[in-house]
């Protein structure tokens, strides 16, 4: 089963995994009351469908007002969105996720999924986030990190050190890598995931890591 982007921030909240304020809308009505419960004065309004590639068909916009908001959920919602991964069919956006807009110093990608030739859950990260992770594979192979977790040790400092080294995390941000890796290994495990992958996870202008995107 997929979950759409809200929903999976959602779950990752309640294992302590930094997200951005959203809300989701179906109508605009309720993107605009949603972009009033949040801070402002920058909000980003994303199109919730199951398959990636949504910013470059237009499913994802960056705005700074509530007429904004109203204006470019008026135009997402309902519109068909074809993407790499929605093949020529397209899908229909029928639900959108309003949420805070923040200062994005660094995209990178992280993803934790169950690896079929070793059955041990791996860990997957790249300082190329923003991207798709097969084209950096293909283009970019070596700044990509394949962590696979012994069950029977589980995570280890070192995971955290390999991890810190690859993304470029250096200080305050990599100090939030045990916590971060902790709470979605164990988001991954207790909801009984196949894949949970952030991309982009962000560093901000403060310096702290945020979950930007959820795919699970």
């Amino acid at each position: 089963m997929n979950v759409h982007e809200h929903q999976a921030k959602a779950l990752l909240s309640e294992y302590g995994i930094p997200v951005p304020r959203g809300q989701a809308a179906f109508s605009v009505d309720e993107a605009v009351m949603a972009a009033k419960e949040l801070s402002g004065p920058v909000y980003v309004v994303k199109a919730q469908i199951h398959a990636g590639g949504r910013g470059k068909a237009g499913g994802v916009k960056v705005v700074r007002s509530l007429e904004e908001v109203s204006e470019v959920a008026t135009e997402i919602l309902g519109k068909k969105l074809v993407t790499h991964q929605t093949g020529p069919e397209g899908r229909v956006v029928r639900c959108l996720y309003v949420e805070d807009g923040c200062n994005v110093v660094n995209e990178l990608y992280l993803s934790i999924l169950v690896d079929r030739g070793t059955s041990r859950i791996t860990i997957i990260a790249s300082s190329e986030g923003g991207m798709d992770i097969e084209e950096v594979a293909a283009t970019q192979p070596e700044k990509i990190l394949s962590l696979a977790i012994d069950p029977a040790t589980g995570l280890q400092p070192y995971h955290m050190r390999r991890l810190c080294g690859v993304l470029g995390l250096t200080g305050g941000t990599a100090k939030q890598m045990p916590h971060f890796i902790h709470g979605i290994f164990v988001a991954f495990t207790s909801l009984d995931a196949s894949l949970i992958e952030i991309n982009p996870l962000v560093v901000t202008k403060d310096g702290n890591l945020l979950a930007l995107d959820a795919k699970m």
